[in-house]
């Protein structure tokens, strides 16, 4: 359970419900006051062999952007929402950016404001639209410090239209098992060989409790798909997404296969990773590989077009031999 060494917070975080419920249980942990959760002049001038100490502060504010993006894969919308960044330190973090902004946890107690304008955006659509939760944090791990997935889950759960859906690299999902949902939530886990979770993934569940989540959540009637994500290819990456795959297709339930469906993202980086990385986890393996790595845009990388040709056919042939059944929605 994680516990913040430092709050800092915005004035007036005091007037919601779940301000008030935070400021209570951590009222033996430190405080800060900050005008603004995106700009702690504090945190900005530290170094980068800081970063693991700066993620075990939290912040605490309130949300000002609610500006939807369009997205075009398992949702309609990508939605800003409760949480940004997170406590684990995965190497390749989609939520570090510009050094040390955005890689702690940050909350966000206007949680009412948030869901009445997706239930809102919902009930104007023609179409019944999927909307995105978890693109900015885990809602999983956040769930266990705000309590917030149960009680979006609650509060969702009636509306006339609309689903939510979100990813998670966490097994800690015993709280909303009892839930009615009525089947308008789709949980998305993260996986990957267990090797890179060790080696690159710090501060997540293990692959056998991941698994052991999706076949609980399938039970208890939540839509479930997957990700293989990120895709990284280190040596002997086609034993290791192989035995991966086998293993899914072994311990995987059959509720979970009948109807389970994939996705596969290769991994982005950045300069910003390199120079985060080699100060604050100096003994870790070195995601960056020139030879297999290509620019895509200023101070980031990504797979080149062959090698990333290569692994999606390698994972189409794979999960088609051992899921025949189920959908790849993208590879990318």
């Amino acid at each position: 359970m994680f516990k913040p060494k430092a709050i800092y917070y915005e004035n007036g975080i005091e007037n919601y419900t779940l301000g008030k419920e935070l400021l209570e249980k951590y009222k033996e942990v430190p405080k800060f006051e900050i005008e603004n959760h995106n700009n702690i002049e504090e945190m900005r001038k530290k170094s980068n062999k800081e970063f693991l100490n700066m993620k075990r502060n939290l912040i605490i504010g309130t949300r000002k952007t609610h500006k939807y993006s369009e997205n075009h894969k398992v949702s309609d919308f990508l939605v800003p929402y409760t949480s940004s960044g997170c406590t684990a330190s995965c190497l390749y973090c989609y939520l570090v950016c510009n050094y040390n902004k955005c890689a702690y946890l940050r909350l966000f107690v206007n949680r009412e404001q948030m869901l009445e304008k997706i239930i809102k955006t919902a009930q104007k659509s023609e179409k019944n639209l999927t909307f995105e939760i978890g693109s900015n944090s885990d809602l999983i791990l956040e769930n266990t410090i705000t309590n917030n997935l149960v009680w979006t889950i609650e509060n969702f759960k009636n509306t006339d239209k609309g689903l939510l859906t979100f990813p998670t690299k966490f097994d800690m999902v015993d709280s909303i098992l009892p839930l009615e949902h009525n089947g308008k939530i789709i949980i998305r886990m993260s996986v990957n060989p267990e090797e890179i979770i060790n080696k690159v993934e710090f501060g997540t569940s293990r692959l056998k409790g991941r698994i052991e989540a999706i076949n609980k959540l399938k039970e208890a009637g939540y839509k479930i798909g997957i990700l293989i994500a990120p895709v990284i290819f280190v040596e002997n990456w086609e034993n290791l997404y192989l035995e991966l795959i086998q293993l899914l297709e072994q311990e995987l339930s059959e509720k979970v296969k009948k109807d389970v469906f994939f996705e596969v993202i290769f991994m982005t980086y950045s300069y910003v990773h390199v120079k985060i990385n080699e100060e604050a986890f100096p003994e870790s393996i070195n995601l960056y590989n020139k030879d297999l790595m290509t620019g895509r845009g200023r101070g980031k990388y990504w797979y080149k077009n062959e090698v990333r040709n290569k692994g999606e056919q390698f994972f189409r042939e794979n999960l088609q031999k051992y899921f025949p059944k189920n959908q790849i929605i993208y590879i990318v």
